[in-house]
């Protein structure tokens, strides 16, 4: 049975990761000509805020998984279904390709702005200089590991800021992009690789930014549930109100009932 909502939450799980890959990868192109692979801040910041803004736009909608490395973080915590993790999945891996395959046609494939510049193909994650394959799975694994680690303690832990859910995850990628664009292209993202390596058919250690952001992905939801989520027991999160409504809420006081006094008796034995 279709789970309720399923396609509504799934077409969510679309447009996140579209939305990353125009944004993030338009960065890229848009930029080449400050360097190798355009300028890594501007890069940082537009891939940042693409995922900062879809979860506070479609996060109540989804859950704002927008990555298949979260999705499958959150099975393996039991935090999602099976069924709905698959139908995330393969959205989120649609809304990557469909976002690849739409700047192919904003950026022409000639030209001084083309796709195929050196640096740029297409925003495609690759390894940097003297980069080994075993850094860079262990980078991917830390970059998600931090990733899904804030997503775990602002949007899922009821103790979190969920206010400022999608600030705190969007800094996240971008200090992620910072310390690791230069190094593995920073995808922690599979349906953000996978969008560009199949318009691009480039499967270049394509595997890398699979297996490494679902390792970190996983070792951080076991690790935030069964550590710091299972240790918080059943206790209620602690509710803030304004000062406005603490005279409201307050118990009225209780006046003292007048007791009848005691006259000593003037009589006389």
């Amino acid at each position: 049975m279709i789970e309720r909502d399923l396609w509504k939450a799934a077409v969510a799980e679309f447009v996140g990761p579209f939305t990353l890959v125009v944004a993030g990868v338009g960065a890229i192109i848009s930029t080449q000509n400050l360097g190798d692979g355009g300028n890594l801040v501007a890069v940082a910041l537009a891939h940042g805020l693409a995922i900062g803004l879809m979860v506070a736009a479609l996060g109540h909608i989804s859950g704002g998984h927008f990555n298949p490395a979260v999705t499958i973080a959150m099975l393996a915590a039991g935090e999602v279904s099976l069924t709905r993790a698959i139908g995330y999945i393969v959205a989120q891996l649609l809304g990557g390709l469909a976002g690849a395959g739409i700047l192919t046609v904003i950026f022409p494939a000639l030209g001084e702005m083309g796709r195929n510049n050196i640096g740029v193909n297409l925003g495609l994650p690759g390894l940097g200089p003297d980069v080994t394959v075993g850094g860079a799975v262990l980078m991917e694994v830390l970059m998600t590991f931090f990733l899904v680690l804030v997503i775990f303690g602002t949007a899922v832990d009821p103790r979190g800021p969920r206010a400022i859910a999608g600030l705190a995850i969007g800094l996240t990628i971008t200090m992620d992009i910072l310390a690791g664009g230069r190094v593995t292209g920073a995808a922690m993202n599979p349906a953000r690789a996978f969008g560009p390596a199949v318009v691009q058919q480039d499967f270049t250690n394509w595997w890398i930014y699979w297996v490494g952001p679902i390792i970190g992905g996983v070792i951080a939801a076991f690790a935030f549930k069964y550590f710091w989520l299972g240790q918080a027991g059943p206790a209620a999160p602690v509710l803030r109100r304004r000062p406005d409504q603490e005279a409201e809420l307050a118990p009225p006081e209780v006046q003292p009932t007048a007791q009848p006094s005691r006259r000593r008796s003037s009589k006389r034995r």
